[in-house]
């Protein structure tokens, strides 16, 4: 995987040559064909090693600390594969004199974060991580990484007009684009409804992006003959009842919803709803592949989940700004999950 810190030993054994040829790639010496060289040069690439990083570290005895700020995974297992992802990253670069320190702000607390980002500000970092899942804090805080020199990186969501290092996670515009064709293959006509549920939905918010690629294709594709209307229901209050209640009395005054389609991976909420009520539904689409949500999934209750790549995002924040900061490297600013399509036929040969 790029950016992985591997050693001779295991270029030697992709490359299946000795490590003294591959001793001599790194050197530029003489005695390798160019077939040979080429390979191991790509293989080099591939994983991203750094040859001389660890001893020019160690002897310089230098220290860097980054910090990490996401939701805690006590609400929903997504960010857990975040968080293992970080991990799965700082256990390859700690030898490198490199400490991290994890926030884990609560989603249905704005004032955890905020606390979080005093905290960090009143440290010494040398690069941040963070899902800006408070769109106005999120923005004040990276200005003020910004005045301090700090590189960010934003995962999950991005935030207009600020400078990060590098932005990871789906294209949101198209991951929603992507669900009203999903949606279109399985409803000829009928009516659509968007589920935003979130503590923050304003102008700016990740959700709002997915709506709008939803309904630009909704846009481009409806004709007279088969048109899909498209309905929408905002809820803030992200607990199960809440969402029950806000979507029952919905529905009351809706009774012609044909399909559902979920911003967000709390799509759990809306599909235990469906199932608790029988209410009769062609599609439910919704994100990412949490325990909860293979099991809605599994039973046909929900079709089909769009992947995010939680834990490769978590993996790649941390290991970008390794790469900056440590090995000096162009970092670019767009770093796109691919916008994959679960089903209850392949969710088990996915990786998050």
């Amino acid at each position: 995987m790029a950016g992985r810190l591997s050693g001779v030993k295991e270029i030697a054994r992709r490359a299946n040559v000795s490590i003294a040829t591959v001793d001599r790639v790194i050197h530029n010496r003489k005695g390798v064909s160019e077939t040979t060289r080429q390979k191991i040069n790509e293989i080099i690439q591939e994983i991203g090693f750094q040859p001389n990083i660890l001893a020019s570290r160690l002897a310089s005895k230098k220290t860097n600390r980054f910090a990490v700020l996401i939701p805690d995974a006590r609400e929903t297992d997504y960010w857990k594969a975040s968080l293992d992802g970080i991990e799965r990253a700082y256990q390859e670069i700690k030898q490198y004199g490199v400490f991290l320190d994890r926030y884990l702000f609560d989603l249905n607390d704005k004032s955890t974060f905020v606390k979080y980002v005093n905290d960090m500000l009143k440290g010494s970092y040398d690069g941040v991580v963070m899902a800006p899942s408070f769109i106005e804090e999120a923005a004040s805080f990276a200005s003020a990484c910004a005045d301090r020199q700090i590189p960010y990186v934003f995962i999950n969501s991005d935030v207009p007009n600020r400078d990060s290092l590098t932005y990871i996670g789906p294209h949101l515009y198209q991951s929603g684009y992507q669900a009203g064709q999903l949606i279109r293959f399985g409803l000829k006509q009928g009516k659509v409804l968007i589920v935003n549920i979130s503590k923050e939905i304003d102008a700016y918010h990740h959700l709002l992006r997915k709506e709008e690629g939803f309904r630009q294709y909704m846009e481009n594709t409806n004709t007279p003959e088969a048109p899909i209307r498209v309905e929408k229901i905002d809820i803030t209050n992200t607990t199960d009842e809440a969402i029950q209640d806000a979507l029952d009395t919905f529905l009351k005054e809706h009774t012609d919803i044909d399909a559902f389609f979920v911003t967000n991976s709390r799509v759990k909420s809306v599909a235990k709803y469906l199932r608790n009520t029988a209410r009769q539904h062609r599609i439910l689409i919704g994100y990412d592949l949490s325990e909860e949500n293979i099991e809605y999934l599994k039973d046909g209750t929900i079709d089909f989940l769009i992947g995010q790549k939680p834990e490769e995002q978590g993996y790649l924040g941390v290991m970008s700004l390794f790469q900056h900061v440590v090995a000096d490297k162009k970092i670019a600013k767009e770093q796109y999950m691919p916008i994959d399509i679960i089903t209850k036929e392949n969710f088990e040969f996915y990786k998050n």
